[in-house]
């Protein structure tokens, strides 16, 4: 599975950034995607997952309301709407996958494939 992550910039606090991730190679309806962040000398944060197939989520307490994680399989691709943007949620967002969903998969370590990183700044 190769995973390639696009769509960050620099935006003003309050402002909207819609990220998109081009998924290829062999999937399964089970597969969970995911997006974390990470900035400079810190952990990758975990942000939200979806399950490849169906509507299943979840999203992270510090981006709930505010961001919604999707995904177009006719286009094999995987999204994050961010809204209502704040400066302390500049980083560099990576897409991910694992084969096999589960609510439980909020770690780095338990998805198997990465993106490379999209750098997001929200600053006036």
């Amino acid at each position: 599975v190769q995973l390639q992550a696009s769509g960050g910039g620099l935006v003003q606090p309050g402002a909207s950034l819609r990220l998109s991730c081009a998924v290829s190679g062999r999937t399964s309806n089970n597969y969970g995607m995911a997006w974390f962040r990470q900035t400079p000398g810190k952990e990758r944060e975990f942000v939200a997952a979806i399950k490849w197939a169906g509507s299943l989520t979840i999203v992270a307490d510090s981006v709930k309301g505010r961001f919604t994680i999707s995904t177009d399989r006719a286009k094999n691709t995987l999204y994050l709407q961010m809204n209502s943007l704040k400066p302390e949620d500049t980083a560099a967002y990576f897409c991910a996958a694992r084969s096999g969903w589960t609510t439980r998969a909020s770690k780095a370590y338990e998805y198997n494939y990465w993106g490379q990183g999209t750098l997001v700044t929200v600053s006036s």
